[in-house]
């Protein structure tokens, strides 16, 4: 039986008169991997911002497990731990080396000890190729190094689901590819992913189920084979019309 490591129901959010968000319910199962695609200004990232408690709702509720995940709620400092969000902006601390940036969440937050916190830091810069950067200072680093150590710092504090949102948007394309083998390889080793993005055959390549957004409503959701060679919907079919697609390798299959 699968285990939802998330659940979203009736998810509905407003800011003013406007709905963005209108009564979205899915699950995410522990190990998944879900892409949210769709046209601008369709409440991707909004969604994302709801399920980490950043926005209030009005209507519906979001449970991590059994825990309700509210921006009000007693317990959301340790619900926050268990899920890490990555921006498309980085938010990286600028007066912070790239190793304090990452350990400081775990340090403050977690009252985890220096040296075991610095070692795990050490050896998760060294998996994303950047060891050699713990003593840089984000001005220092590429836009696609930044995101790494966003994507570092994320990992460090032990989340059960991982955020991304539209974080290959500000990169040149050629630092792209570096940041997305990253979350490759995340996927790969079982990390359970929501992923906001626009890169269609990465989207194909990664995702076990793809939700497409439009208006504030999933129109449709299917497994990326299906949905990328027969979606069922003609506003599915419009939007991937204006994508040329190529053959893509998916990703290993979790051991």
């Amino acid at each position: 039986m699968a285990e939802h490591l998330l659940t979203v129901r009736g998810l509905t959010k407003r800011f003013g008169s406007n709905t963005v968000l209108k009564d979205i319910s899915f699950q995410v199962e522990r190990g998944e991997v879900i892409v949210v695609i769709g046209p601008s200004g369709c409440g991707k990232s909004t969604l994302l911002r709801c399920i980490n408690a950043l926005e209030p709702i009005e209507g519906g509720e979001v449970l991590l497990e059994n825990d309700v995940v509210n921006p009000g709620g007693k317990n959301l400092i340790e619900l926050r731990q268990k899920i890490g969000m990555v921006f498309q902006s980085y938010d990286l601390f600028p007066h912070l080396t790239v190793l304090k940036n990452i350990t400081l969440a775990p340090m403050k937050a977690q009252k985890r000890k220096k040296a075991e916190v610095e070692a795990e830091a050490m050896a998760l810069l060294e998996r994303v190729g950047l060891k050699d950067k713990a003593q840089s200072y984000p001005r220092e680093l590429s836009g696609g190094q930044k995101q790494r150590v966003a994507i570092v710092r994320a990992l460090c504090v032990h989340p059960e689901l991982l955020l991304f949102d539209e974080v290959t948007a500000a990169l040149d394309p050629e630092m792209v590819r570096e940041v997305l083998d990253v979350m490759l390889n995340l996927a790969a080793t079982g990390k359970t992913m929501i992923i906001v993005t626009h890169e269609m055959r990465f989207a194909r390549a990664i995702a076990d189920r793809v939700l497409f957004l439009d208006g504030g409503d999933i129109v449709e959701e299917a497994p990326p084979e299906r949905f990328f060679t027969a979606p069922e919907t003609e506003r599915a079919k419009r939007f991937l019309e204006t994508f040329e697609f190529k053959s893509v390798k998916a990703r290993p299959a979790t051991p």
